[in-house]
């Protein structure tokens, strides 16, 4: 059984939006909300927060272009884009603005789910990598704090760097704390040998 996966579909033709949630809840998505403006778009999936939001380039209030740069800015959601014109600067203005997949109109039903899926797989991917980053930029920053907190502790207390590096962490295990919690206690001078 597939996971429910929330769906906000933009598209100001009301008989493709229609025809865009039937394929989809015949799939097992979720459509979540549907509106024919772009301006709407983003207050729906800044409400609904779904999985992926379809967005049709022309539409009023704000194009689709527009409105997929202020979502991929703003939402932890994977956009598709679909469009009547296949011209490739608008194709690559629409990956510039964080699309990660599109559709051309008229779209073959059989293309529409495979679209969504690769959408939510690269959107995966860049969470992952994202997340990756600031795990690695955690623990880089970490270092930094407890590397200063030992020079405090050597300048300070006439400790070697190995016993400074000691006291962190001992003292971290017995208070059940962070290091990177124990050497900023230390840096502001909370906290002595």
């Amino acid at each position: 059984m597939m996971e429910s996966v929330k769906v906000v579909i933009a598209e100001d033709e009301a008989i493709i939006r229609l025809d865009l949630r039937e394929t989809l809840e015949n799939s097992g998505y979720e459509v979540v909300a549907d509106t024919g403006r772009g301006d709407e778009a983003i207050e729906l999936v800044s409400e609904h927060k779904p999985d992926v939001v379809i967005l049709d380039v022309k539409m009023p209030g704000m194009d689709g272009i527009q409105v997929a740069r202020e979502i991929a800015a703003a939402e932890d959601t994977a956009v598709v884009i679909l469009t009547a014109f296949s011209q490739r600067e608008l194709i690559d203005e629409a990956v510039d603005a964080g699309a990660l997949a599109y559709l051309v109109k008229p779209y073959q039903q059989s293309d529409l789910i495979p679209a969504i899926e690769i959408a939510r797989r690269r959107h995966q991917e860049m969470r992952e990598l994202t997340d990756q980053a600031k795990t690695l930029e955690d623990r880089l920053q970490a270092r930094k704090v407890i590397e200063k907190a030992k020079g405090k502790l050597l300048d300070d207390s006439l400790m070697n760097e190995n016993d400074a590096f000691k006291f962190i962490q001992r003292t971290a295990m017995s208070e059940r704390k962070a290091m990177v919690d124990i050497a900023e206690r230390i840096i502001s001078g909370d906290l002595r040998p």
